[in-house]
């Protein structure tokens, strides 16, 4: 049902160019305005064996009404052809005034729907060009709906839900994109994909540097990291994954490095002239202070006067408890910012707080920054699964309105990414041991919203530096297994090999038909195979588009105060992956001298300027996976180690050409300098 929906917006291939297949009317007079049911208000699980019969009189419900605006077809085409390189429409953004006063919902529109709602006893709470917000009871939903509120026993409790498909009438069907909030499935949450190293403590954070040298046959006691790949090794502690030397684990990285591995400290680019924004809930009260001591403790620039601002206002903030808090989320705010401005360090950066981690408080801060074009590229480190086993999938009309401001931005230039997430292929299996994981997930599945096609997926890679020169050396999908060495130091538990631990997000959709920029580049044996084996007639979309570094174990390192002593920790997740990529289309904006806008159509038309990644065990015959030692020394007394395989991406698979786990790949010099005038 939800793909039938989101099928308008895919994206066709006709002679070259990028069209759009939206329904259309037959040649003549337009159709006079009709009823129209919002199909997926009334949910599955409200069934008639449950129903027990309307919601008390008085009792009032809230919900969304979200506007479609003056031409829904003539945006999706417009936002298709200027992300298009093969389009001659190609960069012809619009300003915010210009896709207002073309696109957006008219002050006649909002008038509609609003005294629509007031005639039908709906208190109107807010509204935008965007949405209305209503609140009323179960008379006035019905007489504005077509359709009451009735309580409905599903798992030993009552939620309620419209009877039916709610209706808008012909006055205003032509105004209403979709309608959300209506039952109590409960409330849609989005949560970081990143999270720290763990250690086994709160004091000692993988990054220091063991000073305390190796005696055969005994691992260190003082933490032991390597400044690149295989600098330190050791044969000694339990048998692991290889027979000969095992390599103790990278040292989390920081900016300069990330930069030089990927082409961007040769570029000479730093992001000039660019704006990239960061979206996560509420917000750290010293977010600007651990960034410029960040920056300043690993060789870089502090921040200009007015080059970090930020969008945050605590006095809504709501569902604190629900989303963990802003001190939940603090960490992954530090990590954004600090990972975007350490790949470019000149680029304007601006940070928008949504007031809880609710899909419409986090889509309110994304439609903020494309209604006041704060930036030209945006990127959004959190997500969620779209199939559960509690009744919380992601609604028709929420992709709608999601899609609705992904398309805005396309259209004013603005290239909107979300990271993959870090459970793999998000199975039940992967959430039964994943660190990471929504353990609601019914089955494999790709994410959302990083799998709708308007946006751009970003997964991760675990990336090994080259010797002293600190050189790009490998990378490899990011898909880990750890075991800890046991308490008398004989074995590794779990045993080898571990189950799967932390991985990169990706795979084929069930929910969004492939868009015309996959085409060419993705096999038809991923397309045409939805994750839970089932053969697909329709190619579908796959994700990820693009990865950098956000294993783990080869994780960076973030620095955060909000409010306590400022302290460093290594941090890995997808969420590392996205604020990377954005920082790196900041360079790339630099050196093209214009905004990109929605990347996708132009990777597509380009995967020679990114590095295609293979998993290391394959692409090298082993027989055995990818392994380091990860010692963090002696913590309260006991030695604490980890041993970790890289590569294991539960179902999906780094191989040549565009894959599940890696996308097209990850940047090269040769991507960032492409346009360069």
């Amino acid at each position: 049902m939800r793909a039938a929906v989101v099928a308008a917006a895919s994206l066709a291939l006709a002679g070259g160019s990028l069209l759009i297949a939206v329904p259309s009317q037959a040649a003549g007079a337009a159709a006079a305005p009709t009823a129209k049911t919002i199909t997926g208000t009334h949910p599955s699980w409200a069934t008639p064996a449950g129903d027990a019969g309307s919601i008390p009189a008085g009792t009032e419900i809230t919900g969304t009404v979200y506007l479609a605006g003056q031409d829904p077809a003539g945006l999706t085409a417009y936002a298709t052809a200027v992300s298009d390189p093969a389009s001659a429409s190609y960069g012809q953004f619009l300003s915010p005034a210009q896709y207002q006063a073309r696109f957006g919902a008219t002050s006649a529109q909002i008038h509609a729907v609003t005294k629509w709602a007031a005639d039908a006893g709906l208190k109107v709470l807010d509204s935008s060009s965007h949405a209305v917000t209503v609140k009323g009871t179960d008379a006035a939903i019905a007489k504005a709906f077509g359709t009451g509120i009735h309580q409905y026993r599903v798992g030993g409790r009552l939620r309620h839900a419209p009877a039916r498909d709610v209706t808008v009438p012909a006055s205003v069907s032509s105004a209403i994109l979709g309608v959300n909030g209506l039952s109590s499935s409960g409330t849609n949450v989005a949560k970081p994909d990143s999270i720290r190293v763990d250690n086994g403590s709160d004091v000692v954070a993988k990054g220091q540097k063991g000073v305390q040298s190796q005696h055969k046959g005994t691992l260190p006691t003082t933490a032991t990291c390597s400044d690149y790949w295989g600098q330190k090794t050791t044969t000694a502690g339990p048998a692991g994954y290889s027979k000969g030397a095992t390599p103790f684990d990278q040292c989390s990285f920081y900016p300069s490095q990330l930069r030089k591995a990927y082409g961007i400290t040769a570029s000479g680019l730093t992001g000039k002239g660019a704006t990239i924004a960061i979206v996560d809930a509420y917000g750290s009260s010293t977010m600007l202070a651990d960034a410029n001591q960040y920056a300043v403790n690993h060789g870089d620039k502090a921040f200009k006067s007015g080059q970090y601002t930020e969008y945050v206002d605590p006095a809504q903030w709501q569902d604190q408890e629900l989303c963990g808090g802003p001190e939940g989320w603090a960490p992954e705010e530090a990590l954004d910012v600090e990972m975007a401005h350490g790949l470019a360090p000149d680029a304007k950066v601006v940070y928008v707080g949504a007031n809880s981690c609710n899909d419409d408080d986090l889509l309110s801060a994304i439609t903020t920054i494309v209604d006041k074009h704060l930036a030209d590229v945006v990127s959004n480190s959190w997500g969620e699964i779209m199939h559960t086993s509690d009744n919380l999938d992601v609604s028709a009309s929420e992709i709608a309105a999601y899609e609705q401001v992904f398309k805005q931005a396309a259209a004013e230039g603005i290239g909107i990414g979300f990271s993959a997430g870090d459970c793999g292929d998000s199975s039940p299996l992967a959430a039964a041991t994943g660190a990471n994981c929504q353990a609601d997930t019914t089955r494999a599945q790709a994410n959302w919203p990083d799998s709708d096609p308007w946006v751009t997926s970003v997964g991760g890679t675990a990336l090994g530096i080259d010797s002293k020169s600190g050189s790009y050396g490998f990378e490899t999908d990011m898909g880990t297994l750890r075991s800890n060495l046991s308490a008398d130091g004989t074995t590794w538990v779990p045993s080898v090999p571990a189950p799967f631990y932390f991985g990169g997000g990706g795979g084929t959709s069930e929910d969004f038909p492939q868009p015309a920029y996959q085409r060419r580049s993705v096999p038809d044996s991923l397309s045409h195979t939805l994750m839970t084996g089932a053969h697909s007639r329709n190619a579908m979309r796959v994700t990820p588009d693009v990865s950098m570094v956000g294993d783990l174990y080869t994780s960076v390192l973030v620095g955060i105060s909000d409010g306590a002593d400022y302290s460093e920790a290594g941090y890995g997740g997808t969420s590392v992956s996205s604020p990377e990529f954005a920082a790196v289309q900041a360079d790339a904006m630099q050196a093209r001298h214009h905004a990109v806008g929605f990347a996708n159509p132009l990777l597509y038309a380009h995967p020679d300027q990114l590095r295609d990644v293979v998993d290391q065990n394959a692409a090298h015959h082993a027989k055995t996976p990818l392994s380091s030692i990860v010692d963090f020394g002696e913590i309260n007394g006991a030695l604490t180690v980890r041993l970790v395989a890289f590569g294991q991406d539960t179902s999906l698979n780094a191989v040549r050409g565009f894959d599940d786990a890696t996308g097209l790949g990850t940047p090269t010099l040769s991507y960032l300098t492409s346009g360069r005038r």
